[in-house]
């Protein structure tokens, strides 16, 4: 006999859900819980399926001033159900009482992209744009707004403010976020979106879904930052959806054969770049394999080479062409108190600097070995490789600057020591 559900009694109102319905009115009018309120509210979003108490925990945290705790839950519900429309709601909310106002308005374009015309997400975008002095933008937010909704209070009143005249002024741009409140930032938000990281020297090793390994330049990531207009939520937001975007295996579409290229590295940096293409150079070091990139330093996975139809030998070849034909120019520079300085005339040290970080391999070009010959002298050479930024070389017979050499050490993420450079190849000294 199959068990059945006693009809409750005339009159009769389940109290669970009487206290469930109380809870969710009191969520929703913004009202604290107490303590008995929340062991029933979490109780419940965690064993009811679908994603409607899950959303009224988070707005219950929002309400407490605990936007943290509900940011995780918020993120969860976005990525079981992409496309409610509320979910999103509360995560613009979250994130505006995080202060976070740039994602808080990619959140809302989602919104509008999902549902066009959403007049709650019309109303916040068009008081984020009158907050930053974006009155144009404002108006026409409300607009839309009312457009859907004549009788809408709030757009209404919105409208009424931005036609009183009382408008307060653009704020004043914030200063500009100091290198290490950039970096805390960047890690935050790479940490936020599941994206691998970890901090070596003046870089941050960033490791791609696909299994590459990505080299990021915080230096040169911060200048960006400073030259621009974005607050540094934005312009952070942007960064890691452009480095989660870099994060699929590289394949024939890509076009990363046209881009791919050699960089030395020592031995040990393979323990680093797990995954990342590599063979045995020689002296100690290893040859790598990078995607030319403006800003990231993104290492080759051995994955990419079945869906390119490339063995490991085939792409060495490729990244060796390529680097062939671009050579980088001979300067003579001079060394002071451990800096290298540009001069205009040789003092028996010069500088291979392509601006790119390949000047390593690309002393074991054809092409660069031949400018080599043509401002230094004939080999062999000595070597320092102690800068990705540039490589530095002297005659292996010029034994005043071999000693300026070898004194000048190393940056934590450069190759130390000596190298002779004879032959088309490297040895250790």
């Amino acid at each position: 006999m199959a068990l059945r559900a006693r009809a409750a009694p005339e009159g009769y109102t389940h109290p669970v859900l009487t206290a469930l319905e109380r809870i969710r009115r009191k969520v929703e009018a913004g009202e604290p819980l107490e303590e008995g309120e929340w062991e029933v509210l979490r109780a419940a979003a965690r064993d009811t399926p679908g994603p409607t108490l899950r959303l009224t925990l988070a707005h219950a945290w929002v309400n407490a001033g605990a936007e943290r705790e509900a940011l995780p839950l918020l993120e969860s519900l976005r990525r079981d159900f992409p496309r409610e429309i509320q979910v999103r709601l509360g995560l613009a909310r979250a994130l505006l009482g995080l202060e976070r106002m740039g994602e808080a308005e990619t959140v809302l374009r989602e919104v509008l992209a999902l549902n066009p015309g959403d007049p709650e997400a019309l109303k916040v975008l068009a008081v984020l744009a009158l907050r930053r002095g974006e009155h144009g933008r404002a108006r026409a937010f409300v607009a839309d707004a009312l457009e859907r909704d004549p009788f809408d209070a709030e757009a209404r009143l919105l409208k009424e403010e931005l036609e009183s005249g009382e408008l307060p002024p653009p704020p004043a741009p914030p200063a500009p976020a100091s290198r290490a409140e950039f970096l805390a930032a960047l890690l935050a938000a790479l940490h936020r979106a599941g994206v691998a990281c970890r901090r070596q020297g003046t870089h941050l090793l960033v490791k791609f879904a696909s299994g590459g390994v990505g080299r990021v330049d915080v230096d040169s990531l911060h200048a960006a930052y400073r030259e621009g207009t974005q607050p540094l939520t934005e312009h952070v937001a942007e960064l890691v959806a452009r480095l989660r975007g870099l994060s699929g295996p590289a394949g024939a579409e890509d076009g990363w054969e046209r881009r791919v290229r050699p960089v030395l590295r020592p031995a040990r940096f393979a323990e680093r770049a797990v995954g990342a293409l590599h063979r045995p150079a020689g002296a100690g070091l290893e040859v790598f394999y990078v995607l030319e990139d403006e800003a990231f330093v993104r290492y080759l996975p051995e994955t990419s080479l079945g869906p390119a139809g490339l063995s490991a030998p085939q792409v060495d070849a490729l990244a060796w062409s390529h680097l062939e034909a671009h050579p980088a120019p001979v300067r003579a520079v001079v060394l002071e108190e451990g800096r290298v300085v540009l001069v205009e005339r040789g003092t028996g040290i010069w500088t291979v600097a392509g601006g790119d970080g390949l000047d390593g391999a690309r002393l074991l070009t054809e092409a660069q070995r031949r400018r080599l010959v043509a401002h230094v002298g004939e080999g062999p050479w000595c070597v320092h490789l102690g800068w990705r930024e540039f490589a530095l070389v002297c005659r292996e017979s010029d034994e005043a600057s071999r000693g300026a050499l070898s004194r000048l050490g190393a940056a934590p993420d450069g190759i130390e020591g000596l190298f002779r450079l004879a032959d088309g190849g490297l040895e250790a000294l």
